[in-house]
């Protein structure tokens, strides 16, 4: 059996839509730091000043052909050779496929070689234990616990704060590589 085809892509005018369909699903909106629902209006200031902004990068997450998820880049630093990044799948069904864990790798890969930055970071709502896991397993480190940090649903979360220095990927690369390897995916 082989490993699903997973493909990113540039996101452009033709995704605005799906992309507000997929961040109002609470599936995803439960892993973000705002959970209201999202207007068109509101949306399309956002997808405007997104795509526009140089110090952000948005892909859209295909498998087998069929757009599945987003991955960006977020505050895209030269001067300081660092920036943020965040994902998500929208259905629940490619899940548990390994399409994270190659989407992660694929970043990894574009921050340290073809962005040619030092430092990759990320925060993640510490109940969603899943993903902070998956980017330790990459050689992310936990940098910061922020404490009661946002507020979903009248309530204070904690946010987990983790980094990934270009030095630890040079030691994680080669056993991250293995694992997806191992799953039948194809990794130069």
């Amino acid at each position: 059996m082989s490993a699903p085809h997973v493909v990113l892509r540039d996101v452009g005018e033709a995704d605005r839509t799906r992309l507000r369909d997929w961040r109002n699903l609470p599936d995803v909106s439960r892993w973000m730091y705002s959970d209201h629902e999202i207007s068109p209006a509101e949306h399309d200031r956002w997808f405007d000043a997104a795509l526009a902004d140089p110090a952000r990068r948005y892909w859209i997450i295909e498998l087998d052909g069929e757009p599945v998820g987003l991955a960006n880049l977020a505050d895209i630093s030269r001067e300081h050779r660092r920036c943020a990044w965040a994902y998500y799948l929208a259905s629940p069904a490619v899940r548990g496929k390994g399409v994270g864990a190659f989407v992660e790798f694929w970043m990894i890969e574009h921050v340290f070689g073809v962005l040619g930055l030092e430092k990759l970071w990320c925060e993640v709502l510490i109940e969603n234990e899943a993903v902070w896991k998956l980017h330790e397993s990459f050689g992310f480190r936990r940098e910061a616990l922020f404490r009661r940090h946002v507020w979903k649903g009248g309530e204070p979360r904690d946010v987990v704060g983790l980094g990934l220095l270009k030095d630890d990927w040079a030691q994680a690369r080669a056993a991250s590589r293995e694992r997806l390897i191992q799953k039948g995916y194809a990794i130069a």
